[in-house]
């Protein structure tokens, strides 16, 4: 039980940082396109190459803080569920260039970054 304790609060904190960049995200950059979605998506692969390699290199991190950090934090914070409905929003305006240039920039960006993040790690804690 402890350990849904310990996912559960890491999702809700994760989910209230995806919250406050979806609500501020379109102020800043319009709200014709799912940038916020995206932002979310990409940063949190991003920490994930990051988190996973910094605990594989240098920190013995316990099964509490990857599970808090991991499943809860992340979890929480990355959204490819919304991600899926805002292509389908897309696509269902008939914006089909817009709902395929998101998916696939959303797919690559995200690749690219879980390697960045990988690559950082591993430079700096190796």
């Amino acid at each position: 039980m402890t350990m849904f304790l310990y996912a559960a609060f890491g999702g809700a904190i994760g989910a209230a940082a995806r919250y406050g960049v979806n609500v501020s995200t379109p102020k800043l950059l319009g709200y014709g396109f799912p940038w916020g979605t995206m932002i979310v998506n990409i940063a949190g692969s991003f920490v994930m190459g990051l988190l996973i390699a910094v605990m594989a290199l240098s920190w013995n991190a316990s099964q509490e803080m990857r599970v808090f950090l991991i499943t809860g934090v992340l979890g929480g914070f990355t959204t490819f569920s919304a991600f899926s409905l805002d292509f389908a929003a897309l696509y269902e305006r008939k914006e089909y260039g817009l709902a395929f240039g998101y998916a696939g920039s959303s797919v690559v960006m995200s690749l690219i970054a879980v390697f960045a993040g990988l690559y950082l790690a591993r430079t700096v804690f190796q």
